[in-house]
């Protein structure tokens, strides 16, 4: 079988950031890359705390003015960070700038965690807002001076 994309890409060399991972006709998906591959001290993201993330992040994408050409938004089964798939309509430095925001709005993110409740949510009592914030407010720093030029993976 054919290898896919995302296991072309050398995890040795991966480091915390946002990259485009593919383009497929107008599809972009972007790697927001949260946490170190493989890292020794077994850091990865906490299932508690990506889930809340993940409801966050696809409410605040989906509330955005570019909501239309959202399609995907879910974390990477590694536990390292999670996959943003846009129509092209959404250029790059758009892209970046939707998760700089989403950063900002899960770090002050207040009440409750919308989809949580038992009819909303197929795991709805595996929950972490201050979890969520930390992956928030670390991902900030990380894209703070991220450009367009740096979402490209180094070979």
């Amino acid at each position: 079988m054919k290898k896919i994309a995302s296991f072309q890409v050398n995890h040795d060399k991966l480091k915390k950031g946002m990259y485009i991972s593919r383009i497929d006709d107008d599809i972009v998906t972007y790697d927001i890359r949260m946490k170190l591959p493989n890292n020794k001290e077994n850091d990865y993201l906490k299932n508690p705390a990506m889930h809340t993330f993940e409801h966050l992040f696809a409410t605040y994408a989906r509330n955005t003015e570019f909501s239309k050409d959202v399609i995907y938004i879910g974390p990477m089964g590694c536990r390292t960070g999670f996959y943003f798939l846009v129509r092209d309509k959404i250029s790059h430095k758009e892209a970046l700038q939707i998760m700089k925001d989403c950063f900002e709005f899960v770090k002050k993110f207040e009440g409750e965690i919308p989809g949580s409740k038992k009819e909303e949510c197929g795991n709805y009592l595996e929950h972490d807002l201050s979890g969520a914030k930390e992956i928030a407010e670390d991902m900030s720093e990380v894209l703070k001076n991220w450009t367009e030029e740096k979402m490209i993976y180094e070979k």
